[in-house]
C-alpha cells in the first residue's frame, strides 16, 4: 500500500531534522513511513525513532513492515501524546521532531477510507474509524449556523452559509450517507469552473471539524518544544493556509524572548527564547517535484531548533 504514497520535500526533511545520528527523534504523521525510513537511512544502530499514526490500517501495516528494525517504535495514537510516548520509551528528550499533517495517497485514493470526494463512500472522514463523530452526523444534526462557520472557518469557502442552507434544506429530504450525496448537492450549485475548489474546501473543513485537527497540531506543537533537547529540530510540513498560520505564529511566539514595554527596568514577563527559526521562509517543493508528484504542490516545510 505504501508504494502509491510519495512523501512530500523528503531530501529537505532529512536535511533540516537530522543532527545527530545517535539521536531520539520523533515522527508524529508516521503513516507508512516514507519520510521515517529515509530518516532511518541517516541514522546510527543506536538511534531511536518513534511514531505514531492514528490510521488502523496502516498502523498494522507499518508495525509489520518495520518490525525487524529495533530502533523504531510504533503507537496507534495521536501524536498529542508525544509526552506519552518518551514517557513509554524512557526518552527524556528528542534531537529532531517531525510532522508531515498531509492526508496521504493512499487514504486519498483508498474508497474505503472515505476521504475523497471523487469515490462513493461513507461520509466518515475520520482518520481513527473507532474515535470521535464521522462527518454525516455532522452534516444532518448541525445548525445551519454550526455547518456555515465550520465552511468558513476551516475551509475559507465564501460561501459557506449558502452551502450550509443547502444541507439543511436536502437532508430533511434524504439524509447524507455518502462523500457522493454531498459531492452531488454541491456540483448541482457550482459552475464547473469553482468545482473543484469548492468541494476540496468543503470536505477540508469537514475533515478538520471531524478530527479536530487545528487542536491537535496547537497542543502538539506545545507539547513538543519542552521535550526538544538544546539544538534539536522541529520540522512540520503544512498543506493550507490554516495550518501554515498556526505553524510560523507558533514559531515566532517561541522565538521571542522578553516582551515587556522598552520602558520597563526590569523584565516582569519571565518569558524566554524557546526556539530559533530556521527556515525565515517556508519551503516549498521544486517545479521538478510537483512535476512528479502533484500533490506536493501546496506544500510548505517550516523548521525551528531548540535553544
Amino acid at each position: 500500500m505504501d508504494k502509491f504514497h510519495s512523501p512530500v520535500l523528503l531530501k529537505e526533511s532529512v536535511e533540516h531534522l537530522i543532527t545527530d545520528k545517535d539521536g531520539a527523534y520523533f515522527d508524529g504523521t508516521f503513516g507508512f513511513g516514507g519520510h521515517s525510513r529515509r530518516f532511518l537511512e541517516q541514522l546510527s544502530q543506536n538511534a531511536l525513532l518513534i511514531g505514531t499514526d492514528l490510521d488502523q490500517i496502516v498502523f498494522n501495516q507499518s508495525l509489520e513492515n518495520f518490525s525487524q528494525d529495533s530502533r523504531v517504535r510504533l503507537y496507534n495514537f495521536n501524536f498529542t501524546k508525544i509526552g506519552v510516548a518518551a514517557r513509554l520509551e524512557s526518552v527524556e528528550g528528542f534531537t529532531g521532531i517531525f510532522a508531515d499533517l498531509g492526508v496521504s495517497s493512499y487514504q486519498l485514493d483508498n474508497e474505503e477510507e472515505g476521504f475523497s470526494y471523487r469515490m462513493t463512500a461513507p461520509l466518515d472522514l475520520r482518520m481513527n474509524k473507532a474515535e470521535g463523530i464521522a462527518a454525516h452526523e455532522i452534516v444532518n444534526n448541525a445548525e445551519a449556523h454550526d455547518l456555515a462557520k465550520i465552511f468558513r472557518e476551516f475551509g475559507e469557502e465564501i460561501q459557506s452559509g449558502y452551502i450550509a442552507s443547502l444541507i439543511v434544506k436536502q437532508r430533511k429530504i434524504k439524509p447524507f450517507k455518502t462523500t457522493t450525496d454531498l459531492a452531488k448537492l454541491i456540483e448541482d450549485v457550482t459552475p464547473q469552473r469553482f468545482l473543484v475548489k469548492r468541494l476540496s474546501r468543503v470536505f477540508q473543513a469537514l475533515r478538520i471539524a471531524v478530527n479536530k485537527e487545528l487542536d491537535s497540531l496547537k497542543e502538539f506543537l506545545e507539547e513538543s518544544v519542552p521535550l526538544l533537547k538544546p539544538g534539536g529540530r522541529i520540522v512540520v510540513l503544512t498543506y493550507h493556509s490554516l495550518e501554515d498560520r498556526i505553524v510560523k505564529d507558533f514559531f515566532k511566539e517561541e522565538e521571542k524572548g522578553c516582551v515587556c514595554p522598552p520602558n520597563f527596568p526590569v523584565c516582569n514577563c519571565d518569558k524566554e527564547q524557546t526556539l530559533k527559526i530556521i527556515t525565515k521562509k517556508p519551503i516549498s517543493p521544486s517545479i521538478a517535484e510537483i512535476h512528479e508528484n502533484r500533490r506536493a504542490r501546496s506544500g510548505k516545510l517550516r523548521a525551528a531548533e531548540r535553544i
